[in-house]
């Protein structure tokens, strides 16, 4: 039987506890969100007709800061789903060193169904029935799948109108004309290559001899197709929402997106052989990028994954089962909440820029960006080292460590 995403999440936790010895009451704090809210979101559609969505935020925890983390559009969103996510965000800001807590949101909707007008609607009623939980110093959220900087601009106007003043640092991930930060939007992508780059030097590979497989073509795939290709990375796969393709040579990333753009999808590409999504994860390359949704490579695939390294873009790709797998196999798995923290990371630069009404420039970001990303592989390589252990589960010994730490010195436990 699948496990849900919240029941893999706390496997996750209940390892790195044992390895640290926690004690049980942090254990329980750990085991459940402080606040999860649930709301109705009523929404008049173009047709006149009023409709009504679901949609949730879910607040894990906040002793080392205030709560951090996206909202998603997607028709499978689920509670145990923002929770799972909100746990990670947690795990993720405490993982690269963030003052931040993890939360998450999210609405059940396919936004592909509805006109601009409708989403637009649709996302100021999601800040009208949250406001009073967010704010700069309570809970910041930011883009997920299928929300866009220009969802996040909405958003934050409504807040302002609400709260009838300018909060720019209640929501990151903003366009720059309402003080988004430079670099934000592939930073998760370029956060993600970074510890890559850091792996590849652990295993005393070059770039330019690496091939790669990305799962997804989104936001975080295909910023990450370009920077790789860029370094001299040889792409020989990837697949979006509609299929899989694959290339004996390596594959014009910026002709790729053009054809994409103009289609609506990677396939049909030239010179390319269509696949299915197991033969992408299955594919013989050196790097497997998994940028789509969870539960992608499971107990029942782990085994026959080829790559030396998996660098998980999205979140919560493997399971707890593949995990063990992938290890066993000797497989390098450098986890989500290392790999793709680059985009909560500028989030939180983007939260400091607009506090202090100053803003840096790409370049200044992306320097500081690769410091924390840098500093935070060393030191979970270091753990994983030390105890033996995979690179997830030595991520989990760093982040519970820190939050444990948190609680702790504010008297919670």
């Amino acid at each position: 039987m699948t496990k849900s995403a919240f029941q893999n999440a706390m496997a996750q936790l209940e390892k790195a506890a044992d390895i640290l010895k926690l004690d049980t009451k942090s254990r329980a704090r750990l085991s459940e969100p402080i606040r999860v809210v649930k709301v109705a979101i009523p929404v008049t559609m173009d047709n006149g007709q009023v409709k009504e969505f679901s949609g949730f935020r879910s607040q894990y925890n906040n002793a080392r800061g205030p709560f951090k983390g996206g909202i998603r559009y997607h028709a499978n969103v689920t509670e145990d789903e923002v929770k799972a996510l909100s746990f990670w965000m947690t795990m993720k800001c405490a993982a690269v060193g963030l003052p931040l807590g993890g939360g998450k949101g999210g609405v059940i909707v396919n936004p592909k169904e509805l006109s601009v007008g409708e989403l637009e609607r649709l996302s100021r009623g999601y800040i009208q029935k949250m406001y009073q939980y967010i704010g700069p110093d309570k809970d910041v959220p930011a883009p997920d799948v299928y929300t866009t900087p220009q969802i996040m601009g909405w958003m934050l106007d409504e807040y302002e109108k609400l709260v009838g003043h300018h909060a720019p640092g209640t929501i990151t991930g903003k366009p720059l004309s309402l003080g988004g930060s430079a670099g934000r939007g592939f930073s998760t992508a370029q956060g993600g290559v970074y510890v890559l780059e850091e792996a590849l030097k652990k295993l005393g590979k070059k770039p330019s001899a690496t091939t790669v497989a990305i799962q997804g073509f989104g936001n975080a795939g295909s910023h990450a197709a370009r920077i790789l290709a860029e370094l001299g990375c040889k792409i020989m796969a990837i697949s979006d929402s509609k299929g899989a393709i694959k290339s004996n040579i390596p594959l014009d990333i910026k002709a790729l997106e053009a054809h994409k753009e103009k289609t609506g999808s990677v396939v049909g590409f030239v010179a390319t052989e269509e696949i299915n999504n197991a033969e992408l994860l299955e594919a013989e390359v050196d790097v497997l990028v998994p940028a789509a949704l969870e539960n992608q490579i499971t107990e029942s695939n782990a085994a026959s994954i080829k790559a030396k390294i998996v660098a998980e873009l999205a979140n919560g790709p493997t399971t707890p089962e593949a995990d063990e797998i992938l290890f066993k196999h000797n497989v390098l798995l450098i986890p989500d909440i290392l790999t793709n923290a680059g985009g909560v990371t500028v989030s939180y630069f983007e939260q400091v820029q607009n506090a202090a009404n100053y803003y840096w420039t790409e370049e200044e970001v992306l320097t500081k960006l690769e410091k924390i990303m840098v500093t935070a592989f060393t030191a979970i390589w270091k753990v994983k080292e030390k105890h033996q252990i995979d690179m997830r589960t030595a991520a989990f010994v760093v982040a519970v460590d820190k939050v444990a730490q948190a609680m702790k010195d504010r008297g919670w436990v």
